[in-house]
């Protein structure tokens, strides 16, 4: 599948480092070095625009490394961006840590995922059918 897309950016576009890989990692594109704060939450810009088909999404979802060794993450995580939207690609970054986490133009902030989705319709009812698990829902199986 192709998928029209914009860079304004410095960096390369996106693409998948493995064979395998199921997101591709998206870039910070900055006019300077931001310094996210233990607890701050920052918009950073990737100077991509794209257009995705009808019927796909873009999730953008925290890279495990940056959580892992640094504690940065997204706050909405995963983030949607919808097949109309035409605006630039932005990361909502926070710095769970508490040392402060420096991003410069080119670091890999994040993964994004082309997927496919389906439109629901509601069929309003009066009851449901049972099921083993019924209305079992937070920790209905036990602890772990």
């Amino acid at each position: 599948m192709n998928i029209r897309i914009i860079n304004r950016s410095k960096n390369n576009l996106p693409a998948y480092e493995t064979i395998h890989s199921a997101g591709m990692d998206l870039r910070a594109e900055l006019e300077d070095v931001v310094i996210l704060k233990p607890m701050e939450r920052r918009l950073i810009p990737t100077g991509l625009y794209m257009e995705l088909p009808e019927g796909f999404e873009a999730q953008i979802r925290p890279r495990s490394g940056l959580a892992f060794k640094h504690g940065v993450g997204i706050v909405n995580s995963p983030g949607t961006i919808d097949a109309d939207y035409r605006g630039e690609i932005k990361v909502l970054l926070i710095n769970f840590s508490d040392l402060p986490f420096e991003i410069n133009t080119g670091d890999r902030i994040a993964q994004m995922i082309i997927s496919k989705h389906e439109k629901a319709s509601w069929l309003e009812v009066d009851e449901l059918n049972e099921t083993k698990r019924g209305a079992g829902g937070y920790g209905h199986t036990g602890v772990g």
